[in-house]
């Protein structure tokens, strides 16, 4: 029975009951996959609001918006509109409208602006230039990575020069300047007025440590309880700010942990999984509860990833169960080759579709690396196969919605030099780069922004008019912005600029795709002024560009996705996580794929791979098939690798395989042990596809190639040539692909090798 007043309560088991009912102190929530730990946050989150607890004074954070509005969409269905006033969304969307009023404190403008990492990119490819460094050995994407990961341990640049340990290592590198190109993106940074993603946490974490006016009080104060959604994904920063928050005059405040170990898989972001296996020392008083019932995957899937999860040492003991049926036993294909594995798996989602009338959107394909991705688009084209690739380009990274997007951010902040960079020259105004470059070494010199040069400096170049010109029109978008709407701006600016005059110029079907794409960013502009939503610490609601600029800064791709589109979904398992598909189809699960061979050297990360393993198989809920490929093309190259480790993992009873799976015994070296056959069927009987050196296979003259004959070719292995007719195209049987399966091929690009 419920207790009076809280029917919600009916729906939930008994340990997701304890746990919503656990408000008070630090608490320790760790949730399985599909075990109903959104259900949990969100009804705690409502129970606190039913029993007095005032909705701003809650704090929830996760990963991404969809997640936030979705909890908020739930917590309405039991509180009502009030559910709105919960301070609900990401970790830097909620720190931003923080940082948005006190930014000041710290040397910044609160209407800052929010960097991407192409403004990041184009930043640091400035500065390597300017300080005329080899930008192949200062690689822009590994400086940004390092900078990442130095202000996420909260390395300053100042730390970072004091740091024997950093210095050295990026002498061994080759890269001593490091440290001064960190130095100098940061100052750059803040010239401009702007933040990157980083800079969102790193900064928060500023303003509550250095504490100026007492502002860590004022959201101690503020945030009562705080709720943290994913815990195992965040990283040192996000943790020492949560704590800051909510270690309240020496003792513990209220704050609420959910979480999975064994889906902790972020660690090339920064996240640490020790963040949730020590909680218990930084708050030794926590209630900790275990929700161990899994609502989505059927008995095989389950006790499957109970068994390869076994295998890691460092985690929280936890048993996953279901009451659900036993289901379909796993799947194994086994190919010849990624083709073949593409192939199959085409045809594998062709035949559950009719077998178990599935729609596109309930099937995924999941791989470790998105290159992989290619071979099986082609092989569902080919089918007539609908399908969307998660992660591609984003509506707000194309081109001509970043040229608008740049004038918007000028008319908000005049110093965002790298919008300033994007639409000085578009639409064309005749400048040089000789005159782009001397502007950059002024406000260099002088630290100050590009457009303080403008305004400044008396330039003595021949297009000094056109700058001039330039700089009126930024301050008419300026007063527009302060005194219109974001859509009135928006509208204003398209229009002033220049912008859509010269796509509407190009009327081939890419230019009249690229004003579609214009209007739908006022639709959407539009659609943000007309949104009637009063945000948690608002008294008015904020339609100005400023605002809108901050939500769109923030956005991914897993935001935009509505799920409304039947489409089969192509993705990283690191993309998947979350998510949950009838079927799911594990591709390429092959040693030195996955696991990847960056990990092969570490235990930990070995580890680290078999938790994304268990996130990839626990994506399903009723039918999960794995495949893996005898040989595949990776970098130009045929290479052939051993089935992954994690496959011999799998216990015996949960696999249907479609091929038998036979390993060697092992050398001493290798990661397998004694020699087993996967799943409970006999064998076919088949020879192992042959380990052909690539470098050393000697393709005989096509000319020599004749009907009955032996021939080995790189990728099929070992087969009978049935004929070859007079366009000089051979038919041949290959006793290593499935069914003995006939190839036509053009013996002028065959490459086979006669053995008889």
């Amino acid at each position: 029975m419920s207790e009076v007043g809280f029917p919600y309560l009916d729906n939930l088991n008994e340990i997701q009951r304890n746990a919503v009912l656990a408000t008070e102190g630090p608490v320790m929530v760790i949730a399985g996959p599909g075990s109903g730990k959104t259900r949990v946050l969100t009804f705690r989150i409502a129970h606190l609001i039913k029993i007095g607890v005032a909705p701003w004074n809650i704090l929830a954070l996760t990963f991404t918006n969809k997640a936030a509005r979705e909890m908020k969409d739930r917590i309405e269905s039991v509180v009502g509109p009030s559910a709105n006033k919960v301070w609900a969304g990401t970790f830097h969307s909620l720190f931003s409208r923080i940082l948005r009023v006190e930014a000041h404190h710290l040397g910044y403008p609160n209407d800052f602006t929010i960097y991407d990492t192409d403004d990041s990119k184009s930043v640091l490819r400035q500065i390597i230039k300017t300080l005329k460094l080899d930008p192949k050995v200062y690689n822009v994407s590994a400086m940004l990575s390092r900078i990442s990961h130095a202000k996420s341990n909260l390395i300053t640049p100042k730390a970072y020069a004091a740091n024997e340990e950093l210095l050295s290592h990026d002498r061994m590198n080759r890269r001593p300047m490091t440290q001064m190109i960190y130095d100098k993106y940061v100052n750059k940074c803040q010239r401009s007025g702007a933040m990157d993603f980083d800079d969102l946490l790193l900064q928060m974490f500023r303003l509550l440590y250095q504490n100026p006016n007492n502002v860590r009080e004022k959201y101690q104060a503020q945030f009562r309880y705080l709720m943290v959604d994913e815990f195992q994904d965040t990283n040192y920063l996000q943790y020492e700010i949560l704590k800051l928050l909510s270690i309240y005059n020496e003792s513990p405040h209220n704050i609420c942990i959910v979480g999975d170990d064994a889906q902790s898989i972020y660690s090339f972001r920064g996240a640490t999984i020790e963040n949730i296996l020590q909680f218990n020392k930084d708050y030794p008083n926590v209630q900790v509860y275990k929700l161990e019932q899994n609502y989505r995957s059927t008995t095989y899937i389950v006790e499957t990833a109970n068994a390869i999860i076994n295998y890691n040492k460092k985690q929280i003991p936890k048993k996953i169960w279901t009451d659900k049926p036993e289901g379909s036993k796993i799947k194994i294909i086994k190919a010849m080759s990624d083709s073949e594995e593409g192939r199959r798996i085409a045809d594998g989602i062709i035949e559950q579709k009719h077998r178990f009338n599935l729609a596109n959107k309930q099937i995924a394909i999941l791989y470790r690396t998105n290159a992989q991705s290619r071979i099986f688009e082609e092989h569902l084209r080919r089918q007539n196969l609908a399908y969307r690739i998660y992660g591609g380009l984003s509506f707000y990274a194309r081109k001509e919605i970043k040229d608008m997007i740049a004038y918007l951010r000028l008319a908000v902040n005049f110093k965002d030099d790298e919008a300033f960079k994007r639409v000085i020259n578009y639409p064309r105004r005749g400048l040089g780069n000789k005159t782009i470059d001397e502007i950059v070494k002024i406000a260099d010199e002088n630290d100050i922004s590009m457009m303080e040069v403008l305004m400044k400096v008396d330039l003595n170049i021949r297009a000094k008019q056109k700058l001039i010109d330039f700089v009126k029109q930024i301050g008419a978008f300026t007063r527009k912005a302060e005194s219109a709407s974001a859509f009135d701006t928006a509208l204003y600016i398209s229009r002033q600029s220049g912008i859509m005059d010269t796509l509407k110029a190009d009327t081939s079907p890419e230019g009249m795709s690229r004003v579609e794409n214009l209007n739908a960013l006022l639709d959407a502009i539009k659609e943000f002024v007309e949104d009637d939503v009063l945000e948690p610490g608002e008294d008015v609601i904020d339609k100005s560009l400023a605002k809108f600029l901050q939500t769109i800064s923030l956005m991914t791709d897993a935001d935009s996705d509505d799920g409304t589109n039947d489409t089969i979904t192509l993705m990283s398992v690191h993309a998947a996580k979350g998510l949950e598909f009838r079927s799911v189809f594990v591709v390429g699960l092959e040693e030195n794929l996955f696991p990847s061979y960056m990990s092969l050297s570490s235990p930990d990360q070995i580890d680290e791979e078999r938790r994304l393993f268990y996130v990839a198989i626990t994506r399903a809920e009723e039918y999960l098939t794995l495949s893996f490929s005898n040989s595949r093309y990776t970098f130009g190259q045929m290479r052939f690798n051993d089935p992954s480790r994690f496959l011999e993992e799998i216990p015996d009873t949960s696999v249907d395989a479609i091929t038998a799976i036979t390993k060697n015994k092992p050398t001493g070296k290798s990661p397998f042990g004694q020699p087993k056959v996967l799943g409970n069927f006999k064998p076919v009987g088949r020879k192992a596809l042959p380990k052909i050196n690539a470098a050393d296979f000697k393709a005989d003259p096509a000319s020599k190639i004749k009907a009955g004959m032996r021939v080995m070719h790189l990728r099929f292995g070992e087969g009978e040539v049935i004929s070859v007719d007079a366009r000089h195209f051979a038919t041949i049987r290959f006793s290593q692909v499935a069914d003995n399966h006939e190839k036509r091929i053009a013996l002028q690009y065959a490459k086979l090798q006669i053995l008889e």
